[in-house]
């Protein structure tokens, strides 16, 4: 079980271009490689939901507090990720959540 208050860090993608989930799933796998996520994980989205299929690409991570996330996004991966997803996408939508 997860540790209690610590941020979950979730993002979804969609590709703009069916041929290119591939190619997102590959620049956000860039991510797995940051030292500052606790525990990150990027995965395709199975589709077994029939009501929704907006969603190609999940990227879900754990940080110990804010500094670790802000690191996290100041690190040169992140935006290397960016550099290769963010002109095959059309959709992101992130989430920042504690529990």
């Amino acid at each position: 079980m997860p540790d209690a208050h610590r941020l979950r860090h979730v993002v979804f993608f969609r590709a703009k271009e069916r041929a290119d989930v591939d190619r997102v799933f590959d620049g956000l796998s860039i991510l797995e490689a940051n030292p500052h996520a606790d525990v990150i994980s990027v995965r395709k989205n199975t589709h077994n939901d029939a009501l929704s299929d907006e969603v190609d690409v999940v990227v879900y991570a754990e940080f110990k507090d804010t500094g670790a996330l802000e690191a996290y996004k100041a690190h040169p991966l992140y935006q290397k990720s960016i550099d290769i997803v963010r002109p095959l996408r059309d959709l992101r939508v992130a989430a920042d959540i504690t529990f």
